[in-house]
């Protein structure tokens, strides 16, 4: 086992951060042999999504996560619970939900993947900035 540095990250800190998150608002349905959540997606990135949801699964349950982009073919992909910000009753956390990270996919899965998160990437940098 390594033992880190002070201020060094771990890898698995490091690659959660090598990916860049883009804002969504898509539905997601998220099932396990026991549960089925009908959540949504608030953003995505190359490496995993963020579920915005009240009843987020335990962090390391493998889930089938269902969800179809604007103008894409849909996607049946696996992931893993890898962190939870759970619902705090009295305190004010406007994004209860669950980190999912990628798990087991296939070449073309990838491709397709990281064309969308591509694409979202190209059509925020490409608009015109805002005149009032």
């Amino acid at each position: 086992m390594r033992i880190l540095k002070p201020g060094e990250a771990s890898a698995s800190a490091m690659e959660r951060r090598a990916a860049e998150r883009h804002d969504v608002t898509w539905s997601v349905d998220c099932e396990t042999p026991d549960t089925f959540l009908y959540a949504s997606i608030s953003n995505i990135s190359e490496m995993g999504i963020f579920v915005l949801t009240r009843e987020p699964l335990a962090v390391g349950t493998r889930l089938t996560l269902r969800f179809a982009p604007p103008r894409h073919e849909p996607f049946v992909l696996q992931g893993v619970v890898q962190w939870v910000n759970p619902v705090r009753l009295g305190d004010d956390n406007p994004n209860p939900g669950m980190g999912v990270r990628f798990v087991d996919l296939s070449d073309d899965e990838r491709e397709r993947l990281v064309e969308v998160v591509r694409t979202i990437a190209y059509l925020r940098d490409s608009k015109p900035p805002r005149t009032n």
